[in-house]
């Protein structure tokens, strides 16, 4: 089965390595290089610490962190994963708010734990303690970050290994179809490149960006205060760069993956939290598209729920 991959950012990546483990004779296109579009500029948090999501939803993430530290493991403990853990506390004014989060997280089965100030420090000595000050700390001991772009880089290397090809600076000008069935994709240069599946992990990009991203810019500058309040070491420092990135959002908020209506062969892949979901995503797309297993748990993000 031949398979275009469109976008080469950590979703586009995971699903293509698996996709070519599968058996598929997999073209993985990118409109600039790897992993440069969101994925460059993720906060990178993996994690299901909101209470308030739908369940299948929390679940899909849980699912993902497991296959995180599995992906981890096997390609031999690389730096890009991180399994850190994270700390969280907030504001007075927040704090009930938190608590009844966290009730939800626990209720669940989600790793939460209550500690105090002294067993935070000890997990993060350079946190200025007058900064957390009175705060009932909580700690997510399953949480880390993922180093998005040398992850894609990884999985991409090892799809190439399994025969994958990849284009980088091939913009996608349209996925060519007749009979209502995906039939290729036409690049910008004019190729055309045949396929019998087409997965489209490009994300939505908007359209402009009111404010050219500068170190100076209030907010940046704000971020900066707000990071100097816990860190010690950077009161003093300033931004050296800034860069802006545009969450591919579907319209309910969750995440939009599997058959596009109306064509046969094309498949979206589209969500915010990326970097969180690309390891469960990678697995459960690239058994649906190269072996025609459906997954039970893509079944309430399918992208037919956004047409009449």
């Amino acid at each position: 089965m031949r398979v275009v991959v469109i976008g080469a950012g950590v979703v586009g990546a995971s699903i293509a390595f698996r996709l070519a483990q599968a058996g598929a004779e997999v073209t993985v296109l990118d409109a600039g290089r790897i992993g440069g579009g969101t994925s460059s500029v993720s906060f990178a948090w993996l994690n299901s610490a909101s209470g308030h999501v739908p369940e299948a939803y929390h679940a899909l993430r849980i699912a993902s962190m497991v296959a995180h530290r599995e992906t981890w493991e096997a390609f031999g403990r690389p730096a890009w994963f991180h399994p850190s853990g994270s700390l969280e506390w907030v504001a007075p004014e927040k704090r009930a708010a938190q608590a009844g989060n966290i009730a939800r997280l626990l209720a669940r089965g989600y790793a939460v734990e209550w500690i105090t100030r002294e067993a935070a420090l000890a997990r993060e000595p350079d946190l200025d303690p007058a900064a957390i000050g009175d705060a009932p700390v909580a700690w997510f001991p399953d949480e880390g970050w993922l180093d998005p772009v040398p992850c894609a880089g990884a999985m991409l290397r090892a799809a190439r290994a399994l025969g994958a090809v990849l284009r980088e600076d091939a913009r996608v000008l349209a996925i060519e179809a007749s009979g209502g069935r995906v039939g290729g994709v036409r690049l910008a240069d004019g190729t055309r490149i045949p396929a019998d599946r087409v997965v489209n992990c490009a994300g939505r990009w908007a359209d402009a960006i009111a404010e050219d991203p500068d170190p100076r810019m209030q907010p940046v500058r704000d971020m900066m205060a707000g990071a100097a309040r816990l860190f010690l070491a950077l009161r003093g420092v300033e931004a050296e760069a800034v860069r802006i990135g545009a969450r591919p959002m579907p319209k309910d908020g969750l995440s939009a993956v599997g058959p596009m209506p109306r064509m046969e062969g094309y498949y979206l892949a589209v969500t915010h939290s990326g970097v969180t979901l690309s390891a469960i995503l990678g697995r459960l797309v690239a058994e649906e598209v190269a072996l025609d297993r459906i997954s039970a748990a893509l079944e309430p993000f399918r992208p037919a729920r956004f047409f009449n």
